[in-house]
């Protein structure tokens, strides 16, 4: 497989003792991030960097014995919306690489994320606008 001239990270799902005996690949350029399943019938995810909005590193015991871990992300792609990078070599490295690709990429589109800070706030008439007083 030939990985495209801008990769920043290239690794394969890690199976039973940490071996990369797996079909499915990880690619992480400076701009996007491929995930690519299967063997037979391949199928390939691509999941622009900017669109990431969140990213958590879990490590269960017997990754940590196999020392993989698994990145969860949770995006505002419509058909990816929250995947996992699942059983990688160097979890936390990785993490903090897409972490801050992620940043870089929003800077260069100019794309800001805005946080909800009020959730209770009500549009009950769906009329774009918040009503004044209302709670849930």
């Amino acid at each position: 497989m030939k990985l495209p001239n801008n990769t920043v990270w290239y690794d394969r799902k890690h199976t039973l003792f940490g071996l990369p005996w797996s079909f499915t690949r990880y690619i992480l350029t400076d701009e996007k991030l491929l995930i690519i399943k299967g063997f037979f019938k391949q199928t390939e995810e691509e999941i622009r960097l900017y669109r990431i909005l969140d990213l958590s590193l879990t490590r269960s015991f017997r990754e940590r014995i196999d020392r993989v871990g698994t990145i969860h992300c949770c995006s505002s792609d419509k058909t990816a919306s929250e995947f996992d990078i699942k059983r990688i070599r160097n979890p936390r490295e990785v993490k903090d690489t897409l972490s801050d690709l992620v940043e870089k990429q929003r800077i260069a589109r100019g794309v800001s994320i805005r946080e909800d800070m009020m959730p209770n706030l009500v549009d009950s008439d769906h009329d774009g606008h918040i009503d004044p007083g209302a709670m849930k």
